[in-house]
Order: C-alpha cells, then structure tokens, then sequence
C-alpha cells in the first residue's frame, strides 16, 4: 500500500496547504470513510472543472494537486491528482485511474478521463469521480456501488481501464504542463486518447 499513501512532484500530499485542507476536511469525521466522502465531495463540488468554466484570467491550467487546490479549477486528471493528495494527507490510501471514452459521444474522437480509486476498510478498492457534477453528470460516493460520472458504454468503444495506478500517466502530464490555456488542452485530448497505451495493471 505504500505507494498508495506516498507523496510525489504530482500528487504533493504533504505540501502545507494540502495538509492544511486535509485536516479541515476531517475533522470531527467519525471513520475514514466520511473522511474519504468528505474529500471526494469538496473536490467534486468546490474545484471547477476546466472546460465547465472556460475563463482564462481565472482558469489556468494546472496538474499539481496544490496548484489545483491554490486555483480552484482543474481538468479531471488535475482534479484526480488533488482528491489523491488529501486522501493520502489523511493516510487513506488513493490511486488514479482511466477510462476511455467518447469525446463527444456515439463514437470517435476519443478521449481519456481521469477518476480515481480509494482504499476503503469495509469494502477494499472503490472507484469515484471528482469531475464535478453538471446536467448528465451525477457522480455519487455510495459505497460499495460505484456512481460514476460516466457509464462506461461498450458498444461504442468506449473502455475501463484495469490499472489503479499511484501516479499519473506521464501522457497526461505532459499534456497538462505544456498546455497555455484550457482550451489547448481540449483542442488534444482526442491525440492524448489516441498516442497513450492502455496502462498496465497495478494491484495493491
């Protein structure tokens, strides 16, 4: 599990801010579990989504979790990385995953989404998804059933990927760190989908 619960350049966990909104988020929390609802919910609902809110004088791109934390917003990888980092603030441990999906729906372009994993002692490995919900959007903590963001549908393509990963895809780091503005970002994500292997498998 250490790799779940370490801190890295990406998911900064013990950066003081992280660490700061990590113990605001549990206090008076009565198990790890509503500590995990409590930091999956604040991301989901208190960090803007990039291309939900496309204004660049207050949208920068970000990827780091304490930069995503200091701006506010962040793409769903970006997000992904930041509910990581108060996961592992509060010695839960947290993983990165993906899915491969539909751009815009019913087939090609793709795109790949970032979500996440949380180590829950009464249920193992839950996925949940800090994109932010919006009209058709509607992602849940609800454990042990899984309230993602988007159901993955099979018939166009569209894929799970099986990896719990620790950290994130360096496709998708580099996209995000050498994008100027959200919208560079939106204008590659069919390429990133198209040029990033499905990752390897990573068990705890």
């Amino acid at each position: 599990m250490e790799r779940y619960l370490a801190h890295s350049e990406w998911i900064d966990s013990q950066h003081p801010a992280v660490l700061a909104k990590a113990r605001e988020l549990a206090e008076g929390a009565r198990d790890k579990q509503q500590v995990a609802q409590r930091c999956f919910e604040f991301v989901r609902d208190r960090i803007r989504h990039s291309w939900d809110y496309r204004d660049d004088a207050l949208n920068p791109v970000t990827c780091k979790a304490s930069d995503v934390l200091e701006h506010a917003t962040g793409y769903c990888y970006a997000k992904s990385h930041l509910l990581a980092a108060l996961l592992r603030a509060n010695g839960i441990p947290a993983g990165l995953c993906y899915q491969y999906l539909s751009l815009e729906g019913g087939g090609a372009p793709y795109t790949l989404h970032g979500l996440n994993s949380v180590y829950l002692e009464e249920h193992g490995w839950y996925r949940v998804d800090p994109r932010g919900n919006k009209p058709g959007v509607d992602a849940q903590f609800c454990p042990p059933l899984e309230h993602l963001a988007f159901p993955v549908d099979s018939a166009v393509g569209e894929l799970d990927y099986a990896a719990n990963l620790a950290e994130p895809l360096p496709s998708v780091v580099r996209l995000l760190t050498a994008s100027a503005t959200v919208q560079v970002v939106y204008a590659n994500l069919a390429e990133l989908a198209e040029t990033t292997e499905e990752p390897d498998c990573a068990t705890a």
